[in-house]
């Protein structure tokens, strides 16, 4: 594929305001498509892998950024590009959608983490995971109806493709029919060229003076994309099976490599080099071993593909836009290039999480001039942790340094390597700030995090406009017609910067404030035109009747809402772990706010610290033993006597078993040395005040220590106490006691027809239950909906009752 001379912007995007996101946004979003008209119609790419993934990345990255630019007509939506008019049209019964792509180590170890943390798993618990080639071909779906293939089809705009059957019909190797197979069953994988065949097709179009196929993919899709099938019958196409559409149910495996085992055994051809791996590190062994052999092959490969391997972890963990949670693929390194790093700024996201960014001599990278360079996180740039330990991933970069940059499809590039032998003198570790550099708020990292975060929230000005679009949301306080560009253009004139401050509005500033906007927008426009804007008058004399009637209803909308639940309050303060049920747990267990702020502010006080903390996340010892072991230790001080102090020692170490015990001293050195870190252990533990919120079910360790954390800043204090000033707190709606569901634990799947979702939860919630999103054997009824998948077999599985919907609004009285 020819490479594109067209510029990349590395411009940071938490730097650009709205207008400039939305005209890069426009910008990327047609150099993108008429790139998948381009590949997907004509077969006649213009840009590299790594290229169009660069702009891919950018483009969901402005989306992220700012939520408006993402529509019904988004590109992160879509799949490919539409069907060719030259063949007739297939919809898919299942859509035919992509990948999200990882380019570094670290991103695979981060989506293995991310997977087991949405299925609420352990750390290091295993995670079954197949990883295959990514072969670099043509994506098709095959649908068999009673045995027999039916119907062929493209992927085509990942809903609806091309019928390509008489073509495929033609493909040696392929079943025409299929013994023991569903109903339906539709079969996905890839077509492809070999290498040899390849340059065999290349030699034949040269004898007849055609021009060759630039790549084994062009030569590929080219020929399955014939209008007659006798010219794809003389091209010897391939196809490897690795995935499915529809299939009447059930499913006869279970797990992701026993579905592609089975296809093997319908006579499919499948990729050999399908393994399943247990751990991040297992999936990059064996990316690094097809790496190797990637030459050897005999087909072109742009990357592996890990997908989880149990069906129903699957479908636990469903989708996002485009892409699966559950799958992702690494693709191969692309364009590298050695330059000095000059410097490193810190960036605050919307988030609040600060990432370093390397600021580079400028080096050209497979045709763009790169300047900046993400270091992704603290750890990235160090290789020893505090404790001296070697930090995963960790790289040592500092200042003055000669780096290996990667343009691998990042939204800016990344630093994978440092020329150690070049490092001036001088250089020393980087030290990563504690504070953040846009508010001057504390920055903190989670316990097993390499985020470091701005802890200012609600006064922090890179995270204002995100943490007022999350107080006026639908979960929050609700304030009807307060969207984006509200929030944007009273940001931007300094009229709202925190939430106290929508209650203070006024019309005419807000008036003027949409009328600036509007005048600069204009402006703007006539700059990018190359002329000059018209004279304005310094104000209208008229004002447009839809607007102030809209500025009206938005001022009402406000006033509506100071009167709000404690539970709404609390989610709209947008701290972090704090999400809709926790809140609500929070306003159940203080139902004023008087009394949640004092017990917040005991727990400050009565927090463990960290001689508790190395000993209660110490391998094998649970926290009985551990609480056990410490009020031991902690009543060492009241003996008396050497004699009885040894014996009361050795009773605290009798509490443990033999292997305990030497792991402890192993780690401490000696006895002695335990019993010294029990002791500071027992004086850190942590008070009565800080377990209960800790200690309670719906609020737990975490969310307790985001709270402290959040109020510990003085600013944001203050901005809750500005707020409270301007509102007055309901305590939350009374939950019913006597009811038929009272005390029960519901699960609700699959779509609801006579409500939504968040209204069966509000519902349920107010009779007494508790909703649930995964089912046990404490789960006490599941009402299903059309379209209800793996939970229904976890409920007759643990034989929990379930209920259909009509059925449920009876047990509930409608």
């Amino acid at each position: 594929m020819a490479a594109t001379s067209d510029k990349l912007s590395d411009k940071p995007i938490d730097s650009l305001d709205p207008q400039a996101a939305a005209a890069e946004h426009a910008r990327l979003g047609e150099r993108i498509a008429e790139a998948d008209r381009l590949y997907y119609q004509d077969d006649a790419p213009a840009l590299t892998d790594a290229e169009y993934d660069a702009l891919r990345r950018r483009y969901e990255a402005l989306e992220a950024q700012f939520p408006a630019l993402r529509t019904e007509d988004s590109l992160t939506v879509k799949v490919g590009a539409a069907p060719s008019s030259k063949f007739a049209k297939v919809t898919h019964a299942v859509p035919m959608l992509s990948l999200s792509n990882a380019f570094a180590d670290e991103e695979v170890f981060d989506f293995v983490a991310r997977v087991r943390r949405f299925l609420g798993l352990a750390a290091d618990a295993p995670v079954a995971m197949t990883a295959e080639p990514k072969i670099d071909g043509l994506s098709c779906s095959l649908r068999y109806e009673n045995g027999r293939l039916a119907v062929a089809a493209t992927r085509g705009d990942g809903a609806v493709g091309e019928d390509v059957t008489a073509n495929v019909r033609t493909i040696a190797g392929l079943p025409h029919a299929l013994d023991g197979a569903p109903h339906v069953l539709e079969v996905r994988g890839e077509i492809y060229l070999s290498h040899e065949d390849f340059r065999a097709i290349n030699a034949r179009q040269e004898e007849r003076g055609l021009p060759p196929f630039a790549n084994p993919r062009n030569a590929a899709a080219g020929s399955l994309r014939q209008l007659d099938a006798r010219i794809t019958a003389e091209r010897p196409l391939r196809f490897f099976a690795y995935t499915w559409g529809a299939v009447t149910p059930p499913l006869p495996r279970e797990t992701q490599s026993g579905m592609v085992a089975w296809f093997r055994q319908l006579g499919f051809p499948v990729n050999p080099l399908t393994v399943v791996c247990q751990d991040a590190e297992a999936l990059l062994a064996h990316y690094r071993m097809i790496e190797t052999r990637r030459a050897s092959l005999g087909y072109d490969i742009d990357g592996v593909v890990y997908k989880v391997d149990s069906l129903a972890l699957q479908d636990r963990l469903g989708f996002v836009s485009r892409s699966p949670r559950w799958a992702i693929a690494h693709k191969f390194a692309a364009e590298k290039a050695t330059t000095v790093l000059e410097g490193i700024d810190i960036q605050v996201g919307r988030t609040g999480a600060l990432t370093p960014v390397a600021k580079l001599r400028p080096v050209t990278v497979g045709g763009v001039v790169v300047s900046n360079a993400t270091l992704h996180n603290e750890d990235y740039i160090k290789a020893v942790g505090s404790d001296g330990q070697p930090i995963r991933g960790g790289i040592d970069i500092r200042i003055g340094d000669t780096v290996t940059v990667q343009r691998a499809g990042d939204v800016i590039p990344q630093i994978i390597d440092v020329a150690l032998e070049q490092r001036p003198a001088t250089a020393v570790p980087y030290a990563f700030p504690t504070v953040c550099p846009a508010c001057g708020s504390h920055a903190v990292r989670d316990e097993g995090e390499s985020v470091r975060r701005c802890t200012g929230g609600l006064i922090c000005p890179a995270q204002s406009v995100e943490r007022l679009r999350h107080f006026v949301s639908r979960l929050a306080f609700d304030i009807e017609g307060f969207g984006d560009v509200y929030i944007q253009t009273l940001f931007q004139a300094g009229l709202i910067k925190a939430p106290a401050d929508l209650f203070t509005l006024k019309f005419d500033e807000v008036k003027a404030a949409i009328e600036q906007r509007r005048i600069q927008v204009s402006d703007e426009r006539y700059a990018a035109l190359g002329k000059e804007p018209p004279k304005r008058q310094s104000s209208r004399k008229s004002g447009d009747p839809d607007e102030d009637k809209a500025i009206k209803n938005l001022l009402n909308a406000i006033e509506a809402r100071r009167r709000v639940s404690l539970n709404r309050f609390i989610f709209g303060l947008g701290i972090r772990h704090i999400g809709e049920t926790t809140a609500k747990a929070l306003a159940r267990r203080f139902p004023d706010v008087d009394m949640l702020l004092a017990a917040i502010d005991a727990a400050a006080k009565g927090r463990p610290g960290e001689a508790w903390f190395a000993l209660s996340s110490f391998p094998g010892i649970g926290p009985v033993t551990l609480a056990r072991l410490v009020e031991a230790a902690g009543n060492l001080e009241a003996t008396a006597d050497e004699a009885g102090a040894a014996l009361a020692r050795s009773t605290v170490l009798g509490r443990l078993g033999k292997a305990q015990r030497a792991a402890l001293v192993e780690r401490y050195g000696d006895e002695e040395a335990v019993i010294a870190a029990l002791e500071a252990a027992a004086a850190a533990r942590p008070t009565d005040a800080y377990r209960l919120l800790a200690d309670d079910g719906e609020i737990g360790t975490v969310a307790t220590n985001s709270l402290i954390e959040f109020f510990a800043e003085a600013h944001n204090a203050e901005a809750v106490a500005a707020l409270l000033a301007q509102v007055t707190i309901e305590p939350p709606e009374a939950v019913a006691t006597q009811t038929a569901i009272a005390g029960k634990i519901v699960v609700f799947t699959g779509s609801l027809e006579l409500m939504t979702r968040d209204e069966a939860k509000a519902k349920a919630e107010r009779l007494g239950a508790k909703v649930s999103g995964s089912v046990s054997s404490k789960t006490d009824f599941v009402v299903a909906g059309p379209g209800a998948g793996s939970k229904l077999k976890d409920a007759e599985k643990h034989g929990v009752k379930v209920l259909s919907e009509a059925e449920w609004l009876a047990l509930i009285g409608g």
